[in-house]
């Protein structure tokens, strides 16, 4: 090979290994991100097994009250059982309003139309597997995930990059308390409690409004017995597993993920937005990934 040609050929083949390598190094840094993730959850269930751990009591500290650590340093407050039952409290109570009236509109826009199609087509028996498949396997997690990482997961996160830029994790372990259960383990079992149980009520709330906006219209049969025979009748097992996997799988990786985003905060204030935005991408991917997952191994 000349002179000439070599160097054409190594003016193609650089950007070519830059860009491989640019690749491997963004596919290592992910895995990375998975082990680690996968490691936080691993010891949060760990941990959750034994009782001893939810009686430990947690500063006031990890409430975010600086004025009174330095007024009280020796008064302990919560206990982790204490900080679990707040998770539950603000990511699934506070926003069930919301996720009523999402499922009410869901309801009406998919369960009437399944029901008017069916009954149309003449294919009625259809209208209880149609529904489970679309508002129970796919739906309904796949949105109360969302819900739940947009609204709780952006605050998670910056909750604790303030915590940590503020001093205040290292004045908990200084107290003799540990971050990773007073402030890690509520966060992570709470997102996954609440955002199953948000998708059980979800799902039954869809059904109901769709049911009884489809009865209002003359859409449907109006036999409320006959409507739950068909959809109770179409449930399987696997298909009550692809609801339990699809609600906490993506929710513990979510959780696992803000809280990793967080701490992970230096000493600038302007790394808590982009501490966010990652978390919630990998979260929202984290999502999808497994909800599919989930369901080549359900149904395949």
């Amino acid at each position: 090979m000349s002179t000439e040609a070599s160097k054409v050929a190594g003016v193609f083949r650089t950007p070519s290994l830059y860009l491989i390598g640019r690749l491997g190094a963004e596919v290592w840094a992910q895995w990375d991100e998975l082990r680690h993730t996968a490691a936080v959850i691993g010891t949060v269930f760990c941990v959750a097994v034994w009782p001893r751990y939810w009686v430990r009591t947690v500063p006031w500290l990890a409430l975010g009250d600086s004025t009174a650590v330095a007024v009280w340093p020796r008064f302990w407050l919560r206990t982790v059982r204490k900080a679990f039952a707040r998770q539950v409290l603000a990511i699934g109570v506070e926003p069930l309003w919301f996720v009523c009236a999402v499922a009410v509109f869901v309801g009406i826009s998919v369960v009437v139309q399944l029901t008017f199609w069916t009954g149309e087509a003449g294919q009625s028996q259809l209208l209880g597997p149609l529904l489970v498949t679309v508002v129970a396997r796919e739906l309904g997690p796949v949105l109360i995930n969302l819900v739940v990482i947009v609204r709780s997961g952006s605050a998670m996160t910056t909750e604790l990059g303030v915590l940590k830029i503020n001093g205040e994790i290292r004045a908990l372990e200084a107290q003799g308390g540990d971050p990773f259960l007073h402030l890690v383990v509520p966060r992570v079992l709470g997102m996954a409690v609440s955002t199953f149980c948000l998708t059980i009520v979800f799902i039954l709330v869809a059904f109901a409004s769709g049911y009884w906006f489809a009865a209002w219209m003359g859409k449907g049969s109006g036999d409320l017995l006959l409507f739950a025979d068909t959809v109770s009748g179409a449930v399987q097992l696997k298909d009550i597993f692809n609801i339990l996997a699809k609600s906490i799988l993506p929710a513990l990786f979510a959780s696992a993920s803000c809280c990793i985003g967080g701490l992970a905060v230096g000493e600038s204030d302007t790394e808590i937005p982009q501490a966010t935005q990652r978390a919630l991408t990998r979260s929202v991917a984290g999502l999808f990934v497994i909800s599919a997952a989930v369901s080549l191994l359900t149904y395949l």
